[in-house]
């Protein structure tokens, strides 16, 4: 097909399929407790379409090795075989791939689930779908994974409120191994309160009992959902959003003072003006997570004051990449600034320095494009007021091991420093500045 008339239908049938989604979604936000029970017509052949162009190009492949660039040479045949089989109900989620990355604390890896090409594009088609409904369900204090939600709203949102009411007992929670502990009965029976379709509660479960395969080991999970799914996101919002949001809130009255939350995916962060109510829900909440096959993080979980007159070893929390701490500021008045989390420091350090080791033999203008992409990809996230040190530390950083790994390429220097200078001069790294000026 030309790709010109290729472009005008996929336009057409993003603006029919928008359509229907407001309207679902008005549905979804007028009557809270309605239960959508037909959703799978909404998948058709240009749905699948829109949800291939919406899928990253050089992502990593799946166990058949089919390649983004593979699918699309013949796009409109294989998006229309997809179709026919999802509609038959013939489709199957095929095995998924297994690869380990490291983990945010630098202590061992994560495991990654990498799915096929067909099964990125289903599962971004039945996302897309349940994330309208699932939008107007979730509390306005989840922001991991959600529509116009984002890490530094949540950032925000804790800085200002223990800051304008005297919120001085905190707990800072993580679930252990979150994304493998998930009950796939219970994930099933809290879909089915809001979406009693056959064919996506099918594939739901298709997806998260799919076989694992780890280099030449296979299994199949019994628990949890494949991190690294486009489909896994909401999934735990769904999950979580039932065990811990809801529950928040429905204990709140209970409490003797005021109360707060933010989560952001399996980390959250609850605020408490009163330290009875802080022990009350840190005891109980070990409880109800373990109700749902949850547990919770030992070494990540703790309950603490914090609060600017608190001079003992529990002054500061980490919160997405984060340390949180009080100071005081310019006009002598308590307030709470952010730092990037120790580790987090090594990590990004440690990732400049093995890249500029790692293409040193790549052509300088090559060399200064992925550099300036890294640089520009932490500027992008910790350029918060109160950090930029570390954005200096980050310039400074780069300078120094790109000077260091261009005269490596040889046994003789290739640029002393005013050589560096003048080349600096053509190919300028970014410089720091605070991005984010209202978190």
């Amino acid at each position: 097909m030309d790709c010109a008339k290729e472009t005008l239908i996929l336009h057409r049938w993003n603006s029919k399929m928008e359509t229907k989604l407001v309207q679902i979604a008005g549905k979804a936000e007028t009557s809270p407790q309605f239960v959508f029970n037909s959703l799978a017509h909404l998948i058709d052949e240009g749905c699948l379409k829109s949800s291939f162009r919406k899928l990253r190009r050089w992502a990593a492949t799946g166990i058949d090795k089919r390649s983004y660039c593979d699918y699309e040479q013949d796009l409109s045949v294989n998006i229309h075989d997809l179709h026919q089989r999802l509609k038959s109900g013939k489709y199957k989620a095929p095995d998924i791939r297994r690869a380990w990355i490291p983990k945010g604390d630098g202590k061992g890896k994560r495991p990654l689930g990498i799915s096929t090409i067909e099964d990125k594009i289903v599962q971004r088609a039945v996302s897309d779908i349940l994330s309208v409904i699932y939008e107007n369900d979730f509390s306005r204090h989840s922001y991991g994974s959600r529509i116009r939600k984002s890490a530094h709203q949540a950032l925000s949102y804790i800085r200002s409120r223990i800051m304008q009411y005297p919120f001085r007992w905190t707990i800072d929670a993580d679930i252990k191994s979150c994304f493998d502990s998930f009950d796939h009965r219970l994930i099933l029976e809290i879909l089915k309160k809001r979406v009693n379709d056959g064919s996506t509660s099918k594939l739901i479960s298709q997806w998260m009992k799919a076989g694992v395969i780890d280099g030449k080991q296979m299994f199949n999970p019994e628990s949890g959902v494949p991190q690294g799914n486009i489909i896994s996101p909401l999934l735990s919002n769904i999950y979580l959003h039932e065990v811990l949001d809801q529950w928040l809130e429905g204990i709140r009255p209970m409490l003797r003072g005021e109360m707060f939350f933010v989560r952001f995916a399996d980390d959250f962060v609850i605020g408490f003006e009163y330290k009875e109510d802080a022990q009350r829900v840190y005891q109980a909440l070990a409880k109800r997570l373990q109700k749902y096959g949850l547990t919770i993080h030992p070494e990540k979980t703790r309950l603490l004051n914090f609060s600017p007159g608190n001079k003992g070893d529990s002054r500061t929390f980490d919160f997405l990449g984060f340390t949180h701490y009080w100071t005081t500021s310019k006009r002598g008045f308590a307030v709470i600034k952010r730092r990037t989390k120790r580790v987090k420091v090594n990590r990004v350090f440690k990732a400049i320095y093995e890249y500029c080791r790692d293409n040193r033999h790549e052509r300088v203008r090559e060399q200064w494009n992925g550099l300036c992409m890294k640089i520009k990809g932490y500027y992008a996230y910790f350029a918060i007021p109160g950090n930029f040190r570390f954005l200096e530390d980050v310039y400074r950083k780069a300078r120094h091991y790109w000077f260091k790994w261009l005269n490596r390429r040889s046994q003789y220097n290739s640029y002393t420093w005013d050589g560096f200078e003048d080349l600096l001069k053509n190919f300028p790294l970014p410089r720091p500045r605070i991005i984010h000026k209202n978190v």
